[in-house]
């Protein structure tokens, strides 16, 4: 069940924890179960991280960005130990899943650092770490060989395994507790990844891919509704190989059929499609159910066929205008968002060009840009044709650039366009909120300038009358 879990109160435990939440919305998700099972083993959780007494730190181990930025985090929390009320700082999520010892060596500064399999008893762990006792650091494996090789086999096996918390502890599980009051909310739907992308270490440390029961799902979503979230986030590392593991076929469409008869949910929207694994009828279904917004998050990566191919994906220029078409053809309004990677090893003056050209023609909402980097354990690591630095650099200089420009003209297609928003936030007597088509945090905000007497949680519909950058201006309109 949803909200705080049954767990054992210590008698008169106050202590004091703050969670800092890094990376994606799957983090998200496993910070917010975190706080609940902190909260219902006796722990008070508070939002400043100088008031409280252990600092828990979800980490990013995706990119090298990501890691800085976890190690960064993790070094300013440790300085507020000895200034003021915080005695204890512990490092969870994928960079401590996987680094482990490593991290703990490398960084003495945090007092554990805990793996995925730590989280189902956070709380007795904390309560250990806060007497001054020590846990070891786990030792990092692949989680891909905790369960079986075929998909259609691991259910089963998931619910054999009989070591507490293991696979697939790093999966999803419905116990969370809302942390602050967002209109929106993340819902992981499965977890791991079985495709091989030479580039990604995730499958390693999040282990293979199995989806959740699609009542368990909806038993979330239902709660979450009743607690005042009007847009529910469906995430995953890999959303389009949803019910593969569960022997139905068309599990997302009848996932997203059973949210849409939700009554106090307005929104559905889905995160992170594979362009080659979306099956006849996920995007007619995705168009068709009155709560899915037209969104799509397209994985595209690159555009040449022969630098995917080396990358371990599929496609090209033609496939993927193609897959564009028929989205627009059902919804011409619809929102797509992307990422791509410049400078992968082998890449070619011509490959970029074939990448600026469709990147050109897509027509995208939003665009993710991010230079090539070796990450420890990739295939992609160990292959010839390694670009010169210098030549990443200027690569992706110049994709970002034309990123930028093509998702602002896409922003000015907009003006005109009559769109519904999620209010999300006020300052100065506006309102901003996100509109069908833009997705949380990243993919730019629409703002009413006179929306003073607008609530966080409304769905209202405007008119776009302007842009700053990605960013929309729209004037309030009667609903429909």
């Amino acid at each position: 069940a949803c909200g705080a879990p049954t767990g054992r109160v210590a008698p008169g435990a106050t202590t004091r924890v703050h969670i800092v939440s890094l990376g994606c919305a799957r983090n998200d998700v496993d910070s917010d179960e975190l706080a609940g099972r902190l909260e219902a083993g006796g722990f008070a959780l508070v939002d400043e991280p100088a008031d409280a007494e252990a600092i828990v730190v979800n980490t990013c181990g995706f990119i090298e960005s990501a890691k800085k930025d976890s190690i960064d985090t993790l070094l300013a929390a440790s300085d507020l130990k000895g200034k003021g009320t915080t005695q204890r700082v512990v490092a969870v999520g994928c960079m401590a899943e996987r680094y482990g010892r490593e991290l703990a060596d490398a960084l003495p500064e945090a007092d554990a650092v805990l793996g995925f399999d730590a989280y189902e008893s956070i709380d007795e762990k904390l309560r250990l770490i806060m007497a001054g006792g020590h846990l070891e650091a786990h030792t990092p494996s692949d989680r891909r060989r905790l369960l079986p090789l075929a998909p259609a086999q691991r259910q089963a096996a998931a619910s054999e395994i009989v070591i507490p918390g293991q696979a697939p502890a790093s999966g999803p599980r419905a116990v969370r507790k809302r942390r602050g009051n967002a209109p929106s909310a993340p819902v992981k739907i499965a977890s791991g990844c079985d495709r091989r992308c030479a580039f990604c270490a995730i499958p390693s440390f999040r282990g293979s891919f199995v989806s959740r029961a699609i009542d368990d799902i909806v038993t979330e979503v239902e709660w979450l509704a009743d607690h005042g979230v009007r847009e529910a986030f469906l995430v995953s590392e890999n959303t389009s190989s949803y019910g593969k593991d569960l022997g139905e076929l068309g599990a997302l469409e009848t996932l997203l059929h059973r949210l849409g008869q939700i009554e106090n949910l307005d929104w559905i929207r889905v995160s992170y499609l594979q362009p080659a694994e979306i099956r006849p009828g996920l995007v007619e279904a995705m168009c068709s159910i009155d709560k899915v917004v037209p969104y799509f998050d397209l994985s595209f990566q690159h555009a040449a066929p022969g630098v995917l191919r080396r990358m371990r994906r599929f496609g090209d220029p033609d496939s993927f205008l193609g897959l564009l078409e028929r989205i627009r053809h059902l919804k011409p309004d619809a929102g797509v968002r992307s990422n791509v990677i410049v400078g992968f090893p082998g890449e070619t003056d011509a490959d970029v060009q074939t990448l600026v050209d469709f990147v050109s023609e897509a027509r995208l909402d939003a665009l993710g840009v991010f230079a090539y980097s070796d990450e420890e354990g990739t295939e992609a690591a160990t292959l010839d044709g390694h670009l010169p630095q210098e030549v990443v650099d200027e690569r992706y200089e110049q994709v970002s650039d034309l990123a930028n420009d093509l998702v602002d003209q896409r922003a000015l297609e907009r003006v005109g366009e009559r769109v519904r928003v999620l209010i999300e936030s006020h300052e100065g007597g506006a309102a901003t909120g996100r509109a069908e088509h833009q997705g949380p945090d990243v993919d730019g905000t629409t703002t009413f300038t006179h929306g003073a007497h607008l609530a966080v949680g409304d769905l209202v519909w405007g008119r776009v009358t302007g842009t700053d950058g990605v960013d929309l201006i729209a004037r309030e309109e009667a609903s429909a």
